[in-house]
């Protein structure tokens, strides 16, 4: 750590001095009582600043000790309005003999890739259009008009109910996908809106938290398919991922399930549970304890307007009933739809790569059509979505062939599958987990 001359300020007296840092120094400051970030060359100490982040402590703890500038740009729409809450932060500059990236990543590659996001923001794929969004809310509000119709007219019988209930499911997940455009705030030039939008979407059209969406799902794009980081590979002992942790957890004889028929009891447990369960009870308990309030009232929105449509037709337990099913059948959907671009791929610990690798390494694309677009909620671009989570989805497959010259030019792997494999693959690398666990529970 050396330090710096003095530089004169504006007014002609000279400034504070800068402090110069080493990357060796820098990444000391990794733990949870001292987090240092890098954001072009300016070292900043986020320490105290941390538990204020509007995306959540975690994210920004996760860059601690490491060059964060794609992950700086590729959350903030307005960078130069978050600048303004950086500088009291900043401690100092790198040295200047000092790299500009942290351990020895390829200066090159991340060169390219900042060019190729310039790129894209002067081909204006950052701007959303208002027509997509306008339409996309309107099929999902005119499928919930559907519904109440339907059971108005028809009444509900078993026929109506099924019916009724595949609408309702379909309405739910399309609008899952709507809340995660306006989650990363990828329809509205202004932050304020995309998040007032998307508490009106996760809450009053899915009773769900925005809040709790967003400090864990900026942590999954932040370090995907990373242990410790990525909340959505913390299978709490009920699955093992990847190449290594099983053999972890069969070295050292732990077995809190029987791994090895892990593709099994997948069906059993993960697509039928995960949202009326699971979800449910994390979203409502993180609503009270974090006192996430807007939230909450919200989410009373959606369950009184859904009770007050259904009681008169269906009673209160039918109407709880329904509830339960439609996410129970909502569920099956996410699950596959979200764990095809993940899962099949490299789930490891932190292996400290640049933006474009780590994020190449954890996911994968599906073909493109009609139906996929919209099934997956373009999600089949999972690719392009991760390397630029605040640019709006109708864009994705502008921006794709770009992305896999870049990709061929440094040899960095662009996979793509159909949708069918994709739903394979889920089960298939399961299995690939559970018979790596077995073999070294048994002979290691």
């Amino acid at each position: 750590m050396g330090k710096g001359g003095e530089q004169g300020g504006d007014s002609g007296e000279p400034a504070a001095q800068i402090r110069f840092y080493t990357w060796e120094e820098i990444q000391k400051h990794n733990l949870r009582t001292d987090k240092w970030l890098v954001i072009e060359r300016k070292v900043y100490n986020v320490t105290k600043w941390a538990n204020r982040h509007p995306g959540g402590q975690r994210v920004i703890s996760h860059c601690a000790g490491e060059d964060a500038t794609d992950a700086f740009q590729a959350f903030h729409i307005n960078p130069t309005l978050v600048q303004k809450f950086l500088k009291p932060l900043l401690i100092g500059e790198l040295a200047p003999g000092e790299p500009s990236q942290d351990r020895d990543k390829n200066p090159q590659l991340v060169e390219d890739f900042r060019t190729l996001r310039k790129t894209a923001e002067d081909m204006n794929l950052f701007r959303a259009s208002p027509l997509f969004f306008s339409l996309y809310l309107g099929h999902i509000l005119a499928m919930e008009v559907l519904a109440w119709l339907m059971v108005s007219y028809f009444g509900t019988s078993w026929i109506t109910t099924l019916i009724l209930a595949c609408i309702l499911t379909t309405s739910q997940a399309q609008a899952g996908w709507l809340q995660h455009d306006f989650g990363h705030l990828s329809v509205f030039k202004k932050s304020s809106w995309n998040h007032i939008v998307h508490k009106f979407v996760i809450g009053h059209l899915k009773g769900a938290s925005a809040n709790w969406w967003n400090h864990r799902h900026f942590q999954h794009h932040a370090k995907p398919n990373i242990f410790k980081k990525d909340p959505d590979v913390n299978m709490l002992h009920i699955f093992v991922l990847g190449d290594t942790q099983p053999v972890e957890y069969g070295k050292k004889k732990l077995k809190y399930l029987p791994y090895n028929h892990q593709h099994e009891y997948f069906f059993l447990i993960f697509p039928p549970l995960l949202i009326p369960v699971y979800f449910q009870i994390q979203i409502i308990s993180t609503m009270i304890k974090r006192r996430f309030w807007a939230d909450l009232a919200w989410a009373i929105s959606y369950y009184l307007r859904y009770f007050i449509t259904y009681i008169p037709f269906y009673g209160v337990l039918g109407s709880l009933c329904l509830l339960t099913f439609v996410r129970f059948l909502e569920s099956h959907w996410f699950v596959w739809v979200t764990q095809m671009n993940h899962i099949p791929m490299e789930i490891d610990s932190e292996k400290h790569r640049d933006w474009l690798s780590s994020q190449m390494a954890a996911t994968c694309n599906i073909e493109q059509s009609f139906f996929n677009d919209w099934f997956t909620g373009h999600l089949n671009f999972q690719i392009e979505h991760h390397l630029f989570p605040t640019m709006p989805r109708h864009n994705f497959w502008k921006v794709k062939p770009l992305v896999k010259s870049l990709c061929a030019k440094y040899g960095v792997q662009y996979e793509e599958k159909p949708l069918g494999k994709a739903f394979v693959d889920i089960v298939g690398s399961l299995k690939k987990s559970g018979d790596l666990w077995l073999d070294a529970y048994l002979h290691k």
